[in-house]
């Protein structure tokens, strides 16, 4: 429990309702503390507090579009990097053709996002067919591989909690069936196409550790469990399958929309509301986006 300096106080000119009724002619600006879960002050300014002419120095606004970066390769360790710092990784790969190898990630738990594609996931838990608008998370020290349809290949993002866990958030006097039950959340099998890729043929398993890369060489296919019980889980839910928090009064903030926790930031999720009767689209569409918020 934290003990906040916290007696909310009101000067000047402002909006009773934060995001709500400003006074006439001024832009809100909000600072707070741990992400959304804080202490907040929200600043009603008579210019926009993004109206800079210039930067200088190391510090610059960024803006990223990812259509326009490059990356490929044949393992995820190969992915491009775009953010990063002691809490987490965020970086994009494209599996073009299926993998040749097992990768084990050391350093935290590995959350996958499919922008585009489909395909197969074999992992220790199991195998799991996985498609567009799929987050798989994937426990700490997993061993996975990726097997693309023909069709096209699987474009990712891929959020990593360094030294860390991805955790459901506290869904408050919402309850925790919210946003989406656990129900909801599948988790791979031990079926046929799993025990069908066993095998005693040589393979290699990439471990990624304090960022840097080793090879694990083993005469079978280590993907060979005949079962597992537990609680420590490789599961995936669907943006089809998140039911968001909507209010037509009130401006929700970005907290409202978290679909994981981990140290340091969360993973939040913008979308419609829609049914999973509803026919999807082949792709994601522009109204669903993935956002990550640090604190």
């Amino acid at each position: 429990m934290k003990n906040w300096i916290n007696f909310p106080r009101v000067e000047g000119e402002t909006s009773r309702q934060a995001h709500a009724n400003f006074p006439a002619n001024t832009f809100e600006r909000e600072m707070g503390k741990e992400g959304f879960f804080g202490p907040a002050t929200h600043f009603y300014h008579r210019h926009p507090p993004t109206g800079w002419t210039d930067f200088e120095g190391p510090l610059r606004p960024h803006a990223f579009d990812s259509t326009r970066m490059v990356h490929s390769g044949n393992s995820p360790w190969e992915c491009k990097p775009i953010l990063q710092n002691s809490d987490s990784l965020v970086a994009l790969w494209t599996c073009n053709v299926a993998m040749d190898h097992l990768v084990r990630n050391a350093d935290g738990d590995q959350l996958l996002f499919v922008h585009n594609g489909s395909g197969d996931l074999y992992c220790d838990f199991g195998h799991l067919h996985i498609r567009d608008g799929d987050y798989i998370v994937l426990p700490r020290g997993t061993m996975w591989r990726l097997e693309p349809f023909d069709s096209e290949p699987l474009e990712l993002l891929m959020v990593e909690a360094t030294g860390g866990h991805f955790q459901l958030p506290d869904k408050g006097i919402v309850g925790p069936h919210a946003i989406f039950d656990q129900a909801m959340l599948d988790v791979p099998t031990i079926d046929d196409q799993f025990r069908t890729q066993q095998s005693e043929d040589e393979w290699q398993v990439k471990v990624k550790v304090r960022q840097q890369v080793s090879t694990i060489t083993f005469p079978f296919n280590p993907l060979d469990a005949v079962g597992w019980k537990g609680d420590n889980l490789a599961v995936r839910i669907n943006w089809r399958d998140i039911r968001p928090l909507m209010s037509h009064r009130y401006h929700l903030p970005p907290s409202a929309h978290t679909t994981f926790v981990a140290r340091g930031f969360v993973v939040c999720t913008f979308t419609l509301a829609r049914s999973r009767a509803t026919p999807a689209p082949s792709r994601c569409p522009s109204s669903t986006t993935t956002t990550i918020s640090t604190s």
